[in-house]
């Protein structure tokens, strides 16, 4: 068992006040991995008060963004030095399989150094604006939003960490961390690493602990500027309850229903494939997955069929052993919800394809097999809400107004997916859903250069990107009066 007893505050690691702890377990089989400190109300008014002194008084605001860059390239270099024992360690964490861990801990790192180019960017980046009246000057600059409080689910502990610390450290922010309960172990060491690369104390300050108390503490405090959140609906919801009372600045990325569209001139292989990819990637555990499929009547009989062949091949496993492509479900609970919205879909009148139950070779830890439904009633909770499980749901349409419709009809907005030999159909259709990101003839791509997020109830604001750095920053004009002139208004 690992044992993780501090906390990581000002540039130390200290135990939290209360002397509080929690367990996480292996996801694989449900052993106990670690216990690790859990910080209550009192550390985070300490965190707080760190990062307000390194951000009010400290270098790093001042900086100059590129000696802020190479600070992010070492930590970069940092993640990439220890990769394989990350990686692991995110296995043994949230449970995916090792080749898909092994993929998050390098896109963590190209994060930071995507981050450090723009950070270098924002030097000599003022700029004079025209005005009309010759005599006033004025110029824009952007400066760093203030002590920024990030708060990340346990789908992809270290990646979404980097999402959200990488771009606020460009901007010149100082960040609190609140990792996941179910996954805090990345987190941690992504302190040490920062430590080691020469972040100044108090800039980064990663706080574990339950989401009820270190969570909601950081989110209420009124010594942080900016409020990051990635997770639920219910939760986002709160949180921008809370940041109302002190008006902070808030980005939410929350859940997803997302339609994937497949017009009967795709090719079945790769429609099949990318369906697969759309949902069983980390266990259907992705706010963006594709999960409810839309097929042209044509097509669909064959698509059935090809799908739930392919998806009864996949391997369930452990993440550590070879060839595994799908792990456990996080914990106890999230696989209880998988399962209850599976025997929900039943009860609805869906007809299961392949799946809905735990593989029998594996008793132990929180597996769940690749599940697909066919003709799922429009109304169905199965349809409708999110289940974060490696559930699909397929149904058929006629015409392209009718899949349009059809894929529009949720609460959620953050990703849509459209497949056809006819690309000018593909780009006239994304231009109709209503989602914040759209892939053509593929689902979930993700690169650091493009925004990321959501419309409706999928969240504000947008991550990654010149975008994602935007959300650490405010905006400020300087204007200046420069004629000889008297102004003359009181005093003539």
């Amino acid at each position: 068992m690992l044992e993780r007893p501090s906390l990581y505050i000002d540039g130390q690691w200290c135990a939290p006040v209360g002397g509080g702890a929690f367990e996480v377990f292996d996801p694989s089989d449900a052993s106990l991995l670690a216990r690790v400190a859990a910080a209550g109300a009192d550390d985070v008014a300490l965190a707080v008060q760190a990062a307000r002194r390194a951000f009010d008084s400290g270098p790093w605001p001042r900086l100059p963004g590129h000696e802020r860059a190479a600070v992010l390239r070492r930590i970069a270099e940092g993640i990439r030095a220890r990769q394989e024992e990350l990686a692991i360690l995110e296995v043994r964490d949230n449970g995916k399989p090792l080749s898909e861990a092994q993929w998050d801990i390098a896109d963590a790192a190209g994060c930071f150094d995507f981050y450090a180019g723009l950070a270098e960017r924002l030097d000599g980046e003022e700029r004079e604006v025209p005005l009309g009246d010759e005599r006033f000057r004025a110029s824009v600059v952007r400066e760093p939003v203030g002590v920024a409080a990030a708060v990340i689910p346990w789908n992809y502990p270290l990646l979404m960490a980097a999402w959200k610390v990488a771009p606020a450290l460009a901007a010149g922010c100082c960040m609190l961390l609140k990792p996941s309960e179910l996954t805090p172990l990345t987190a941690l060491e992504l302190a040490r690493i920062a430590d080691a690369a020469g972040l100044p104390a108090g800039v980064l300050n990663v706080l574990p602990g339950l989401g009820s108390e270190a969570g909601a503490a950081l989110v209420e405090h009124p010594g942080v500027d900016k409020v990051a959140f990635t997770g639920s609906v219910p939760t986002g919801s709160r949180i921008m309850r809370a940041a109302a009372r002190d008006v902070k600045n808030i980005s939410l990325e929350l859940g997803g229903k997302s339609p994937f569209l497949v017009f009967a001139d795709s090719d079945l292989d790769a429609a099949v494939e990318w369906i697969m990819f759309g949902i069983f990637w980390n266990q259907g555990q992705v706010c963006s997955a594709t999960s409810r499929v839309l097929v042209q009547r044509s097509l669909y009989p064959s698509l059935l069929e090809r799908l739930a062949e392919q998806a009864r091949r996949i391997r369930i496993g452990n993440g550590l052993e070879d060839g595994v492509l799908l792990g456990p479900l996080v914990s106890a609970a999230q696989h209880a919800r998988v399962s209850a919205a599976i025997a929900q879909g039943i009860a609805d009148g869906a007809r299961l394809l392949c799946g809905g139950e735990p593989p029998a070779d594996r008793p132990a830890g929180w597996f769940m097999q690749p599940t697909v439904f066919a003709d799922v009633p429009l109304q169905s909770a199965l349809w409708r809400e999110e289940i974060f499980g490696p559930v699909v749901c397929v149904n058929p349409f006629d015409d392209e107004t009718e899949a349009v419709r059809l894929a529009n009809d949720s609460e959620f907005g953050l990703a849509a997916a459209v497949m056809s030999a006819d690309l000018e159909r593909c780009e006239r259709i994304a231009r109709k859903l209503q989602a914040g990101i759209v892939w053509i003839n593929c689902s979930q791509p993700t690169f650091s250069e493009l925004p990321w997020g959501g419309v409706k109830r999928s969240g504000i604001g947008r991550e990654l990107g010149e975008w994602g750095l935007d959300n650490y920053l405010e905006t400020k004009q300087i204007t200046r009066y420069e004629s000889t002139e008297a102004w003359g208004w009181y005093m003539k």
